[in-house]
């Protein structure tokens, strides 16, 4: 593979990667103006999934020739993989409600080592010593990064459990992302996944319906929400990593991180000390380390 190529892909990861890191600032603004998080799901998944079906038809109509047709049970198995991206997004959107962004997003980051431990699970083989100490860091850095060792303030456990759900269901996305139906085309599983993360969304603010829909979400935050939500990350990171390679694309993806974070800072001005900036560049080291020298892949 060219470094031309390689080049590319990092451009696109990375891209993708700044895309997630935003989204939970313009969660926390839309929050600010009065929106409920059924109210913001909704918004970012429906125009999300209308977006990805105008993306679809798009390229469908340009590769007719050379598009795989997608069987009943590969849209089946994309829906129901796509389940967990709904989840993740009520998971995480509920955190932001409680806890503040910068720490939110690091506990999204503890995907590095459930991750292992999936791995772990499903493939029945223990996890190298590199991984073990890299997750042993993850779990150091995250410590200094929620800050919950100097705060005296009684931290949200509700934020807390809401922020590791939110992970879990994350690391679900990851895995289902990479394995079900990947002969088809990015447009095409992403859109069948996002109308399985649709169906729990809706069934989320059905559940906790007050009675009133205030639809000028839609117009004010649910374009932001959907770009940088359910269409751009999808499509760059599924462009990107092929050409980047597993090891390089999972590093360049923590991109999302301080990105997340530094958004925090600066526009929603949360208070985040030397001791979170210590953690948060940790838990990228070990990032780092899980994935150097790890072999190049590509479709």
């Amino acid at each position: 593979m060219s470094s031309k190529n390689v080049i590319k892909g990092v451009f696109l990861v990375g891209l993708g990667a700044t895309s997630y890191g935003m989204l939970a600032t313009f969660v926390k603004l839309a929050y600010g103006g009065g929106y409920t998080t059924a109210e913001v799901t909704s918004a970012q998944m429906l125009l999300g999934v209308a977006g990805m079906f105008i993306i679809y038809s798009l390229q469908k109509a340009q590769k007719a020739k050379a598009r795989v047709k997608a069987t009943g049970n590969n849209i089946l198995q994309l829906m129901v993989a796509g389940t967990s991206m709904g989840f993740t997004s009520v998971f995480y959107y509920m955190a932001v409600k409680y806890i503040p962004v910068s720490i939110a997003i690091v506990l999204l980051m503890q995907t590095v080592w459930m991750g292992v431990l999936l791995e772990w699970a499903l493939t029945k083989e223990a996890p190298s010593g590199k991984k073990i100490v890299a997750v042993a860091i993850v779990l150091a850095g995250t410590l200094l990064a929620t800050n919950l060792i100097n705060s005296s303030v009684q931290p949200n456990w509700h934020g807390i459990a809401w922020g590791m759900g939110a992970a879990a269901s994350f690391t679900a996305t990851m895995f289902a992302g990479n394995s079900v139906a990947p002969h088809l085309m990015a447009s095409q599983r992403s859109l069948y996944m996002l109308l399985g993360g649709a169906v729990v969304v809706l069934a989320f603010a059905a559940i906790t319906w007050p009675g009133t829909f205030n639809f000028s979400i839609f117009w004010v935050w649910g374009m932001p929400l959907a770009l940088f939500g359910t269409v751009l990350p999808p499509l760059l990171l599924n462009a990107g990593f092929p050409k980047a390679g597993l090891g390089l694309g999972s590093i360049v993806s923590a991109l999302e991180l301080p990105v997340s974070v530094t958004m925090a800072y600066f526009i929603l001005g949360e208070q985040v000390v030397l001791f979170q900036w210590v953690g948060i560049a940790l838990i990228l080291a070990a990032i780092v380390l899980m994935n150097i020298n790890q072999p190049r892949k590509s479709n």
